[in-house]
């Protein structure tokens, strides 16, 4: 009855495993913006990519959150929202940059959001010191 239940549940089970990239090494680091379309910024941005789909993160000045449940390679956030504090429009322009994302690759301690036309953000593993 036993191995009848297991095998029953067999199916479920594989439906619900996260195949996002926080199972490639998206959810092995916090993330900090180094490079945007090849050209290094000062803009601060951060990311931290958890399982479940939750995605966190900051802004120069405002905090913000999605869900990102796209299967690697896709990345695709939902449900984004910011704090609401006024800032300088190159966050806008970041947030927006990076809602329009749409692949992500990790290697090791960089991570690359690209999208179809060639458009590029390159993060890094934040340091922790």
């Amino acid at each position: 009855m036993r191995l009848i239940l297991f095998i029953a549940l067999l199916p479920l089970a594989a439906c619900l495993r996260d195949e996002t990239v926080t199972q490639y090494g998206g959810a092995d680091y916090d993330w900090t913006l180094q490079q945007v379309d090849g050209v290094p910024t000062n803009v601060r941005l951060t990311l931290q990519l958890q399982p479940g789909g939750t995605v966190q993160g900051t802004g120069p000045c405002n905090a913000f959150a999605a869900q990102q449940t796209a299967p690697y390679p896709w990345f695709v956030l939902e449900a984004f929202s910011t704090t609401e504090m006024a800032c300088t429009p190159d966050e806008a322009t970041v947030f927006a940059d990076l809602q329009a994302m749409s692949l992500v690759e990790v290697s090791g301690d960089r991570l690359i959001l690209s999208t179809d036309d060639g458009r590029e953000m390159v993060f890094s593993a934040a340091d922790d010191g």
